[in-house]
């Protein structure tokens, strides 16, 4: 395990993001007393649910626990795919569904992807939109053939552009032979997390929409014909309620907290690399991940300056400065030239997993949500913020593939992610094996 000298005397157990967009409350803006439509959460889905109603005159008001972008909206590793990691479960290969709904579903995530580079472009939100593509490794070679089957269906249905690179290639898209090769996926992008946060929430404010910090929920009732809704800084009465807290989904809600797991995702991000370095190491400046059941994922920082890496480091929140040497391993194991480099920032945050690896839009006892990112939340929660806004508001022209009745939970789990460390240890000794037998 690498030693302490990994940690930069300046090192912070803080998103590098933040150094861009630090979350604050502000000057708390009141909750009002009324809206036609309360969002329950400030994080991408909330916001973006709120702009869209502000764009068909609907009155909404997003309420959010803490200080805004928080929650995994400024902490995520800023990668953007247009459908590549849908239907993908916790064990890193597709979940079961049948032939027309995967056409739908990646014909959705494709809108998705056509969503947020419009809205970055609308809205002139200043976050290094950058269309590189991702390159995905294979872990071994069965993986990569399983790869090859994907590949027509992800270009058919969801236009990816996707297209396999065999081993001997590999060193065109990383400077590793960590990998048996893999795929490219043209149609994904990067972005600054934080920035595209925070460029929701200023488009939001111009259209004088109520965003209110330290409004945590803690009651919401049926009330006639809309609902009550209680909040740690006062009441308000709503004709309809968004449920967009996603990996964060608490008590207050117990029949969708049964249905998302919240999973910890950590990650680090490097001192600044000696230019030679920092542009031989991913030379198209693409983003990585991989096909373990234990991912990982990582890209140069926006800037080019620096490696930000994240994975599974433990299963549930843990000490930045442990998971950050878990990290840096993982990191060296893929590049032995970066052994040396200290770790400036390190951080983590909650990745909502649904029981079938799906994002999921709809209603459930007369309350709308839009939860389970799955790994892609920049652009999921988005467009299930947009979408649910859209049917809210009488405008959709068609019912959105996410939007399905079946949103399955299981009867011997409430919420709480306990048995994550022992599945975790599974799944890791089956990528261990894996890897031996190839």
């Amino acid at each position: 395990m690498p030693s302490a000298d990994i940690f930069h005397p300046d090192f912070a157990p803080v998103p590098y993001w933040w150094e861009a967009y630090r979350p604050t409350s502000g000057e708390l803006v009141e909750v009002p007393a009324s809206a036609r439509v309360a969002i329950v959460g400030g994080g991408y889905a909330g916001l973006a649910a709120a702009l869209e109603f502000s764009r068909h005159g609907v009155d909404s008001v997003v309420l959010e626990q803490g200080a805004l972008g928080i929650g995994a909206s400024t902490r995520n590793g800023g990668s953007v795919s247009g459908g590549v990691n849908i239907g993908k479960s916790f064990s890193g290969r597709a979940a079961a569904v049948d032939p027309e709904r995967t056409h739908r579903l990646l014909s959705d995530a494709s809108d998705a992807f056509s969503l947020i580079e419009r809205l970055i472009e609308d809205e002139a939100i200043q976050c290094f939109w950058q269309k590189r593509g991702r390159f995905v490794g294979a872990w071994t070679r069965a993986h990569y053939a399983y790869q090859e089957k994907r590949v027509a269906s992800l270009n058919d249905d969801a236009q990816s552009g996707a297209y396999m690179v065999p081993r001997e290639r590999q060193r065109d898209e990383i400077a590793s032979d960590y990998y048996f090769g893999g795929m490219v996926v043209e149609r994904s992008a990067s972005l600054h997390p934080a920035l595209y946060y925070k460029g929701l929430l200023d488009a939001c404010r111009r259209r004088g929409v109520a965003v209110c910090a330290e409004a945590s929920v803690e009651r919401i009732a049926a009330n006639g014909t809309g609902w009550r809704v209680d909040t740690s800084r006062g009441t308000l009465t709503a004709g309809d309620v968004v449920i967009a807290t996603n990996g964060y989904t608490g008590a207050i809600t117990p029949a969708l907290r049964r249905r998302i797991v919240p999973i910890a995702s950590h990650i680090i991000a490097t001192e600044p690399l000696p230019p030679d370095l920092a542009n031989s190491l991913i030379p198209k400046r693409r983003s990585i991940s991989d096909t373990k059941r234990v991912l990982c994922y990582y890209r140069m920082s926006p800037d080019g300056t620096r490696m930000v890496f994240g994975g599974r480091a433990r299963f549930t929140p843990a000490d930045p400065r442990l998971c950050a040497r878990v990290l840096h391993g993982y990191m060296t194991e893929r590049f032995p030239q970066l052994r040396g480099v200290r770790v400036t920032h390190g951080w983590t945050g909650n990745t909502a997993f649904t029981l079938d690896a799906l994002p999921h839009m709809g209603e459930e006892g007369g309350l709308h949500y839009c939860l389970g990112c799955n790994g892609s939340g920049v652009a999921m929660m988005t467009y299930l913020g947009t979408q649910t806004a859209r049917k809210i508001a009488g405008v959709a022209n068609a019912p959105c593939a996410f939007d399905a009745p079946d949103f399955p939970d299981h009867p011997l789990y409430t919420g709480n992610p306990w048995f994550l460390p022992v599945i975790g240890g599974y799944y890791r000794m089956r990528d261990r094996l894996d890897r031996l037998l190839a």
